[in-house]
């Protein structure tokens, strides 16, 4: 596959791999988050590491089956620095051209997947397939129009929550975050009802 090959920016240099996204096609709901973390950029799978363990548990909790979803990332190379000290790879935020660079297979990825409802999962994929001016602090859980899917909608991006100051923020974080995705799970079980 082409995009395996891809040197489309300079983020292939230092990734392990390219990471696609993963799930049926088509699919009820695509996910997309801004990059591959380093557990991703070793196992060659999207939401793998700890931020996709906390969206796995999130979905169990609002019943949507993670293997009836799509997964993928803006940027498919995992863009980081060395950590000061250790072998630690810490994650670098993708600049505006890598995220240009990749549009191409995400494009690609949304025409096979034909999403009835797309969650951007953070700034960068909100900004990304929304425009620079989308804010996910201003516009996160709301239904926004867009000709990409009949229902998108932009949402923090799991490793925030992992990242947040301590374990009270974590806990709110992860409450607005299931608030979120019931929305998800409710669009979609209420499709499946007028369908049936």
């Amino acid at each position: 596959m082409a995009a395996h090959k891809c040197k489309s920016c300079d983020l292939w240099r230092n990734a392990t791999q390219t990471v696609f996204g993963e799930g049926p096609t088509p699919a009820r709901v695509m996910f997309v988050g801004e990059q591959p973390g380093d557990s991703e950029d070793k196992s060659g799978h999207p939401f793998v590491g700890p931020a996709g363990k906390l969206l796995d548990e999130v979905l169990v909790e609002v019943g949507i089956d993670r293997s009836e979803v799509f997964v993928t990332n803006v940027v498919k190379h995992f863009k980081w620095v060395a950590a000061q000290r250790g072998k630690r790879r810490i994650h670098k935020k993708p600049r505006q051209s890598e995220i240009e660079a990749c549009r191409p297979w995400l494009d690609a990825e949304l025409q096979l997947v034909r999403p009835e409802v797309l969650v951007c999962l953070g700034a960068s994929a909100a900004q990304a397939l929304l425009g620079k001016n989308f804010r996910v602090t201003r516009e996160r859980g709301i239904l926004v129009k867009s000709n990409l899917a009949p229902y998108v909608m932009a949402t923090t991006h799991p490793a925030s929550i992992l990242r947040a100051p301590d374990s009270e923020a974590r806990e709110q974080q992860r409450r607005e975050f299931v608030r979120d995705l019931k929305k998800v799970a409710d669009l979609i079980h209420a499709g499946r009802t007028s369908a049936a």
